[in-house]
C-alpha cells in the first residue's frame, strides 16, 4: 500500500515521493488510493481560495487562481487527457484512427472548445459555491474516485501498452465499493462541518454526480475506443470534478 500511495501521488501530482515500483499490483493499490491524491490538488486550490479571501480578492479572481493551482499540481495532465479525448471522439473516426488522433501532440478544435468550457465551468462554480474551499477539496477527491471505477475488472485497455494497459482491470468491483463509501463519508463530513446538514447532503450528491458523469463517459469511451487509455482516465478525472463543482455551486 505504501508503494501504491507513492505511485498514486507521483502519477497524479507533481509532488516528488521518489521512484515507485511499477507493476500491476502496485497499480491496483495506486488506483484504489487515487482519491487520496485529490487531497493534495484540492488542498492546494483550497489554500489559494482561503488566502484570496483573507487578502480580500474578488471571488472570481480567487477561483481562477485556484483552478490554476490545481492545473499546476498536475502539470495539466488531466486537462491534456480531456482535450485529447475530445479530439479523438469528436473526429467521428473508427477506434484505431481516433486513438492515433489522441496520441498526437497538437490540439484540435474539439479539444480547445472542451478545455475552454470545462475550465470556465470550474471557475464559475468555485466562484459561486457557498463554501469554495470545501468545494475544491470535495471535487478533487470525487474526481479521482473515477479512477478505481474506470480500472475495475471487465474494463479493457484500448492499447496493448501505456498507462491504460498498466492499470486497466486491476481493481475488483468489491474493492471499489469501500473506497466509494469512504469518499462519501468524508465529503458529507466536510460539508457538515462547513454548513450543516444541507451542505452535507449537497456534498454527498456532488460525489454521486461526479461518479455518474464519469461512468457515463467511461461507457461511451469504451464503446467508441474499445477500452481505456491514459487520456481517457485523465478526462474522467476532469469531467467528474467539474460535475461535482456544478452541484456544489448550487445554493441550498
Amino acid at each position: 500500500m505504501i508503494e501504491g500511495l507513492r505511485l498514486a501521488v507521483t502519477l497524479l501530482t507533481v509532488v516528488p515521493l521518489g521512484r515507485a515500483r511499477v507493476d500491476r499490483g502496485t497499480a491496483r493499490a495506486a488506483m484504489l488510493l487515487a482519491p487520496a491524491a485529490g487531497l493534495l490538488t484540492g488542498g492546494a486550490a483550497a489554500l489559494v481560495l482561503l488566502a484570496g479571501g483573507a487578502l480580500g480578492l474578488p471571488g472570481l479572481l480567487a477561483a481562477v487562481l485556484a483552478v490554476a493551482a490545481t492545473a499546476a499540481m498536475t502539470r495539466a495532465l488531466h486537462l491534456d487527457g480531456l482535450a485529447d479525448l475530445a479530439d479523438g471522439l469528436g473526429s467521428g473516426r473508427p477506434a484505431a484512427e481516433a486513438l492515433t488522433i489522441m496520441k498526437r501532440s497538437d490540439i484540435g478544435p474539439f479539444g480547445v472548445v472542451t478545455l475552454l468550457l470545462t475550465v470556465l465551468a470550474q471557475v464559475a462554480a468555485l466562484a459561486s459555491a457557498p463554501h469554495p474551499a470545501v468545494a475544491a477539496l470535495v471535487a478533487a477527491v470525487a474526481g479521482r474516485l473515477a479512477l478505481p471505477w474506470a480500472c475495475r475488472s471487465g474494463v479493457p485497455s484500448a492499447r496493448p501498452g501505456g498507462l491504460g494497459a498498466l492499470v486497466a482491470g486491476t481493481v475488483g468491483t468489491r474493492a471499489v465499493l469501500p473506497v466509494t463509501a469512504v469518499v462519501l463519508a468524508a465529503a458529507t463530513g466536510a460539508g457538515a462541518a462547513a454548513g450543516g446538514v444541507g451542505a452535507a447532503v449537497q456534498a454527498g450528491l456532488a460525489v454521486l454526480a461526479a461518479l455518474a458523469a464519469a461512468l457515463l463517459m467511461l461507457r461511451h469511451a469504451v464503446r467508441r475506443l474499445g477500452g481505456v487509455t491514459g487520456d481517457v482516465l485523465g478526462a474522467l478525472v476532469e469531467l467528474a470534478a467539474t460535475a461535482a463543482l456544478v452541484v456544489l455551486a448550487a445554493r441550498p
